[in-house]
């Protein structure tokens, strides 16, 4: 799907639909539309190098475990995640090359050889925890079942006929209940009984990730449609800067993704923590990006700003395009380091996403993005996430409108220009009904810099280029009233 910004001097190569936006020119689109999270993390158990979808907790616990040990962060990042309430959130497990299934064999009652191999149905150390117990069946005569234990737990029963292996091997992997492990036959043989014996060498192949992986893994992004991009807790600037420099590439090519970010807990609370917060956001300075700049503490529990920045991610999917993060309210009980209002004024107009308890409760400041510095088109409004996600959903549907109807089916004459101003005209309509844009004001036409006795340009002939005008709301973020006292 190609799409992305243009300019009269280097117009794209690809069909597609090309949008700039500037500031005489947003707008916003219905309201409830919702986003999609992807959050890369580490784990000891779960399908690497894929995206799955976490729904609730508990799905974390059961695709990837609740275990934290050896620098895992998958629990962590996607249960806050999910706190912020996206439309969906997409884990996608990376590991190094040391990653392996645990596994255990299993020997035949005749020659006492290797029957039957099993093995973790994921990589990981989680995977060295589980036990085989195979035993005859106390319920069916002539039937042995073999039990699949997790430390004391049992985890599944399955019935193996007779225990010959080929039979073994098929209960096992066609067992719809198992998600745990998988059978193959090295020989012939019934299994022998055993009692507890465990599985081993399993490894989860964190210890080595490195930011190449991380970069890696951008590229398997880009296949994914989604809207917010966070990292699992991890602060380091090169890799910061690396995640950035991809990210305004995407953007710049019509993939309307923002990513979040946050630094270490030491930063958050130092006596320089606005100091690295401010350096954080003024070295991105891009809308694109979100920099938060405090930690928090849940149920006792306290979390890096790194790491909240994965609630975040959630909080800007979740909510509609009506709605902005300023002042939303945050599940935490307080936050690591209380600024002060001259460091939140600093936080804030130099780009810094803050977390601040105001004597009741934990909220949002203001949602703002990293952009610091406005260039030409720009105007202060690019500073706000709202802004942002309003553009790229615009983006993104017109994009989509344009492939499925017009691009490619619509034969570029006076009638099909019009066609297509209609249609652009009746989704400004739809959106100023759902008082997402002023009701007057708005308009599609041809773009005068190409069209009638003023053009200073000639369009080719499979070209169209259209203005758009609109006026877009904003919510309400600064009350000013002054109390006459008689």
């Amino acid at each position: 799907m190609a799409g992305g910004n243009w300019s009269v001097s280097n117009q794209p190569v690809l069909p597609g639909l090309y949008m700039n936006f500037v500031s005489a020119a947003g707008t916003a689109i219905q309201p409830g539309a919702r986003g999609v999270v992807v959050a890369p993390v580490k784990a000891h158990w779960g399908p690497v190098n894929q995206f799955v979808e976490v729904n609730n907790e508990s799905a974390i616990r059961e695709l990837f475990s609740d275990d934290e040990t050896d620098g895992a962060t998958a629990y962590t990042t996607l249960y806050l995640a999910l706190l912020g309430g996206p439309k969906q959130l997409l884990a996608y497990r990376i590991a190094d090359s040391s990653a392996a299934a645990a596994q255990l064999t299993l020997q035949n009652t005749a020659a006492a050889e290797n029957s039957v191999v099993l093995k973790a149905k994921y990589q990981g150390k989680r995977g060295n925890d589980f036990k085989v117990t195979i035993q005859p069946s106390l319920s069916l005569a002539d039937t042995k079942e073999l039990k699949l234990y997790e430390g004391g737990t049992l985890l599944r029963t399955i019935m193996i006929g007779d225990g010959e292996a080929d039979r073994a091997v098929e209960a096992i992997n066609n067992d719809a209940g198992n998600h745990w492990i998988i059978a193959e036959k090295i020989a012939d043989g019934i299994l022998a009984d055993v009692s507890g014996v465990s599985f081993a060498f399993g490894e989860s192949g964190i210890s080595g990730i490195t930011n190449a992986d991380y970069v890696k893994a951008t590229e398997a992004f880009e296949t994914q449609d989604f809207h917010v991009l966070t990292l699992d807790g991890v602060t380091d600037a090169a890799l910061r800067a690396s995640i950035v420099s991809w990210l305004k590439r995407v953007r710049g090519e019509g993939k309307g993704i923002i990513a979040t970010f946050g630094g270490t807990a030491a930063e958050d609370s130092g006596a320089d923590a606005v100091n690295k917060a401010v350096s954080r956001s003024t070295a991105i300075d891009f809308e694109g990006a979100v920099n938060v700049g405090t930690g928090a503490i849940m149920n006792g529990v306290t979390y890096s700003s790194a790491q909240v920045a994965a609630w975040v991610a959630g909080l800007i999917a979740g909510q509609s395009l009506k709605e902005s993060t300023t002042y939303a309210a945050a599940p935490f009980e307080d936050v690591t380091r209380r600024w002060t209002r001259s460091e939140q004024e600093t936080g804030v107009q130099n780009g810094v996403f803050l977390l601040v308890h105001d004597g009741r409760k934990v909220k949002v400041l203001r949602g703002v993005n990293t952009l610091v510095t406005l260039q030409e088109g720009r105007n202060k409004g690019w500073k706000k996430i709202r802004k942002i996600r309003v553009l790229d959903q615009i983006n993104a549907d017109l994009q989509r409108t344009a492939e499925d109807n017009y691009i490619g089916k619509v034969n570029n004459t006076e009638e099909g220009r019009l066609a297509l101003i209609g249609a652009g005209k009746q989704y400004l309509q739809s959106l100023a009904l759902d008082n997402v844009i002023e009701s007057t004001g708005f308009d599609v036409t041809l773009d005068p810099r190409f069209y009638g006795s003023t053009a200073q340009y000639q369009p080719e002939d499979d070209q169209v280029f259209l203005a758009w005008t609109a006026d877009d709301t904003d919510v309400m973020e600064q009350i000013f009233g002054t109390f006459y006292v008689q």
